[in-house]
């Protein structure tokens, strides 16, 4: 039976642009579970501007608590289209075993840690007084679902690696249309506030979890989910190997969760929550951006550890410089979008006379270096898929530092919403790094060796 996508002989031009744009797409449909709650969020009448500034503050912290399906849906992705690539189906069966094992596992124990600590967490990243009841009310509802967002996010990426990219973007097509109907139904007509936003993306996270193990336990896939051959040597692999976009997860929400406790103290009682909820607004936008162009070069890594496994280095760099070139176009375009009209995105969740102009001016602001940013994401996830933490690890803290650095900085100087030129400093840098560290060594990585001038 042939698959979707054969990894190591179908075109690779083609063969990225049928992995690479579901997986774009998919992120993009993503995005709209928060997008969407925060724009209804946002317009709940009264409470609109407070409860949006306790919305963001619990964004980061789910998002930290879902960045473990990466831990081990990107961890074990690339380890299972390595041994695909190589032939080796039961090393690839058994892998996804241990995987499927240990997302149980880490969703069980994390949903008890967050609730034990959930006032006190809420508190330290930013929450205030006036927005602390609104993030409790959505985080608590939220923290329900935490096992269907994790097996859900973590393997549908054994989904889209065994070239079933249409199904992996099925799955959160599925789940985001569920959140884009019920919220409405939640939020207003129910008249439950925050908690029917949660309640509503706990469900959609139910029905995309359904669907994807529906899919991985039945006939189709190559691989399907089984039982047994359990290894604490295969677990400790995928974690190792998941640990780098695990941490380009963590890091991101730290510099969200410092970025608003710097606005709170620097904007004070007066404008503290004003630039917390712009913050949340400029950080949707940034979601538009990252998470699609995260689509494209994490979606793509299968091609790259597949045809790794199966020593063709050739493939490797071809399929890299589409999946750059897709990249750029993509995040040129969000830029010319972010400088040029913020304005209907900033409408779509507040029209508040003070909130409104803060947040246009921080998009502009953010989006200022997300071009060179395909660079980064292109270079660090193609080490990722190939399973090469000792390059994209690195690479990663380094960004994740220089943005640490004019972020505590600047606002000290400058005031607080100089606080937001952190994120184009760090995306300005950080490519130039690792465009160097990879035009230095990916020849060497992938088997290429120069040829010798006569």
């Amino acid at each position: 039976m042939r698959v979707e996508n054969d990894l190591g002989r179908d075109p690779i031009r083609r063969l990225v642009l049928r992995i690479a744009l579901p997986s774009m797409l998919a992120q993009f449909v993503s995005v709209l579970y928060s997008v969407v709650d925060r724009m209804y969020i946002g317009n709940i009448p009264g409470v609109g501007e407070l409860a949006l500034a306790g919305a963001g503050v619990c964004g980061p912290i789910v998002t930290m608590i879902g960045a473990a399906a990466f831990l081990v849906g990107v961890g074990g992705s690339p380890l299972m289209s390595v041994r695909m690539g190589a032939g080796d189906l039961p090393a690839a069966r058994r892998i996804l075993a241990n995987c499927f094992l240990l997302l149980c596992a880490l969703a069980a124990g994390l949903m008890a840690l967050a609730y034990l600590t959930r006032r006190e967490a809420l508190l330290l990243f930013g929450a205030s007084g006036a927005s602390l009841p609104y993030a409790q009310s959505y985080y608590t509802v939220y923290l329900a679902g935490t096992p269907f967002a994790l097996l859900a996010t973590g393997m549908n990426q054994f989904i889209i690696c065994q070239g079933y990219a249409k199904k992996g973007m099925f799955s959160v097509l599925l789940g985001a249309v569920t959140n884009i109907l019920l919220d409405p139904v939640f939020i207003f007509l129910l008249d439950l506030g925050v908690a029917g936003a949660a309640l509503a993306t706990v469900l959609s996270q139910l029905v995309s979890c359904v669907f994807v193990l529906a899919f991985l336990f039945g006939p189709t896939p190559p691989v399907p989910i089984s039982f047994g051959g359990y290894d604490p040597r295969v677990m400790g692999r995928v974690l190792a190997t998941g640990f780098t976009p695990f941490v380009i997860i963590a890091f991101d929400n730290l510099m969200i969760i410092a970025l608003n406790a710097l606005l709170q103290k620097y904007g004070g009682t007066a404008q503290g929550d004003h630039l917390v909820a712009a913050a949340t607004i400029a950080q949707s936008f940034m979601l538009v951006v990252t998470m699609p162009l995260g689509g494209i070069t994490g979606g793509t890594g299968a091609i790259l550890g597949y045809n790794y496994g199966a020593g063709q280095p050739r493939r490797i760099l071809q399929a890299q410089k589409t999946i750059l070139l897709l990249g750029i176009g993509y995040t040129a375009l969000l830029f010319l979008l972010g400088q040029a009209a913020p304005g209907p995105f900033v409408a779509i969740f507040t029209r508040d006379s003070q909130v409104a102009p803060l947040a246009v001016q921080a998009i502009r602001i953010c989006t200022l270096g997300i071009v060179p940013l395909a660079v980064q994401y292109t270079i660090v996830d193609g080490f990722t898929g190939m399973g090469m933490m000792q390059y994209s690890l690195p690479l990663s803290f380094f960004r994740k530092a220089i943005y640490f650095i004019p972020l505590f900085l600047l606002p000290a100087g400058f005031g607080a919403m100089a606080a937001f030129a952190a994120e184009p400093i760090s995306d300005f840098v950080a490519p130039v790094v690792s465009a160097a560290v990879y035009w230095r060594r990916i020849r060497h990585v992938v088997g290429l060796r120069p040829k010798k001038t006569p």
